[in-house]
């Protein structure tokens, strides 16, 4: 009787030393008191500022239009083929780059220092320079190319393209498809690209408080990286699933032949 006991809680350790896995806390923003339904989180700023190679679309206008015509870059003609035949001509703006030195160039205007500018400020500086000889102009500045990467343990990862200039990690991850169950919410990393060099920083995303962190906010280039919890990890190692299940059961079948190898030693005995 004895033998059998032993036997069985053997056999049970086994199957929970196999199967047993550490838990991952799926609540974003578990600390928020819920006998408190509503409240005040603090926020940081979103306003990103214009960086070197940025794409900016820069158009000028006003009520009487031949007047800022001159303002305007050139239209860029794209002609549609099909079987060798051209079909329609499309004319798009042509964009600015801004170079290395973080200037672009305007028609008429000439050299502009765009590099630490908000696309508003930037704005505000080119409507005063066209103000000097047209009234009352309409400027609407652009920026292109604000995308961001986001890899790890997220449903959906690569680039996105940002199509406003107010973007979270949690608009980031919502693009993603929010992250599998076998993400670590409490250490979603962002690197940075500031002045030349790269910086990285922890985001707590079952922390309230990661609302009010400066960079809760994202900007050009940033990549968010969801690392994989340790279930995951060791999934990985064996095949995801069909591995890790066949590690599980030759575990058990281990222990049970070595249990078993005992008893019957003991019997014979």
């Amino acid at each position: 009787m004895k033998l059998s006991k032993l036997f069985a809680a053997a056999f049970a350790l086994a199957i929970f030393a196999s199967c047993s896995s550490p838990k991952e806390n799926l609540t974003y923003f578990s600390n928020i008191e819920s006998t408190n339904p509503s409240g005040i989180i603090g926020s940081g700023t979103y306003e990103i500022t214009i960086i070197p190679d940025d794409e900016l679309s820069i158009t000028v206008s006003s009520l009487v239009p031949e007047a800022t015509a001159q303002y305007n870059a050139p239209l860029t003609s794209i002609n549609s083929r099909t079987e060798g035949k051209e079909v329609n001509a499309q004319q798009t703006l042509t964009t600015y780059i801004v170079d290395q030195d973080g200037m672009i160039t305007m028609p008429v205007i000439g050299n502009i220092k765009a590099v630490g500018l908000t696309t508003s400020q930037l704005k505000d500086v080119i409507k005063e320079k066209v103000s000097e000889s047209v009234k009352d102009p309409y400027v609407n500045v652009k920026l292109l190319n604000f995308r961001v990467n986001v890899l790890g343990a997220v449903n959906k990862p690569g680039a996105l393209t940002v199509l406003k200039e107010r973007y979270t990690v949690l608009d980031a991850i919502a693009d993603a498809e929010d992250l599998t169950e076998y993400g670590k919410r409490d250490n979603v990393l962002l690197i940075r690209e500031e002045n030349g060099k790269h910086s990285y920083h922890r985001l707590n995303l079952n922390d309230a408080n990661v609302i009010s962190s400066p960079y809760f906010y994202l900007r050009q280039n940033d990549v968010v990286y969801v690392e994989p919890n340790e279930i995951l990890k060791e999934n990985s190692k064996y095949n995801q699933n069909n591995g890790y299940k066949l590690s599980v059961i030759s575990t058990v079948v281990s222990a049970a032949s070595v249990i078993a190898s005992v008893i019957i030693a003991l019997a014979v005995k």
